[in-house]
């Protein structure tokens, strides 16, 4: 199994490079932004509570998240392996996730870094917000959740150098030179 966790600021190219590296490898991917603007769109109780905290730019509580991450997971039917976008966001989710995908006889096989600078990450998301229409993807929220990045998302770097499982990968350049990048890191590990 080839289990992922594609990490970077928002807007640094997770969605774009998911698409690619599922193309690319045969995994399925699970984007815990798109499962919860879906659960939004469909008006459910989960949606109710995550419009909230995305509104203030805010993290879902790990509960949420973990309980519906393992319920798209056991989901997918001969799977070779997933990416996970946009999640783990915390230790307390990296913690979780090792110990979901261990009950499994599962393990994360690479964590990928796209590593933006800042301003570049503004530029991204705001021309994103003006494309797609993406009520998140306006400058207050933006710098917000860039400030929610930076305070409880970052030290996520450390963990997984800690667990021996980390790849920085230079996210500004050609799209096709990131994945290609991508794509080292991973087949160093498969």
């Amino acid at each position: 199994m080839l289990n992922i966790v594609i990490f970077g600021a928002p807007g640094s190219g997770k969605g774009t490079q998911s698409e690619r590296i599922v193309a690319q490898y045969g995994i399925n991917h699970i984007s815990t932004g798109d499962v919860l603007r879906a659960e939004i769109k469909n008006g459910t109780e989960l949606g109710k509570t995550a419009k909230g905290y995305i509104d203030q730019g805010q993290l879902l509580p790990d509960n949420l998240i973990i309980d519906m991450l393992a319920a798209k997971l056991d989901s997918f039917k001969d799977s070779k392996g997933v990416i996970f976008d946009g999640f783990p966001r915390t230790i307390a989710q990296a913690e979780a996730l090792k110990q979901m995908l261990a009950e499994r006889g599962q393990k994360v096989s690479v964590m990928l870094d796209l590593d933006v600078p800042e301003d570049e990450l503004m530029k991204r998301l705001i021309l994103r917000g003006q494309q797609s229409g993406r009520a998140d993807d306006n400058e207050e929220t933006i710098k917000k959740r860039l400030v929610v990045y930076h305070s409880q998302t970052a030290p996520l770097i450390e963990w997984y150098k800690n667990e021996g499982l980390y790849a920085h990968i230079n996210g500004l350049g050609a799209l096709e030179t990131i994945t290609a990048d991508i794509c080292k890191a991973i087949d160093a590990v498969k």
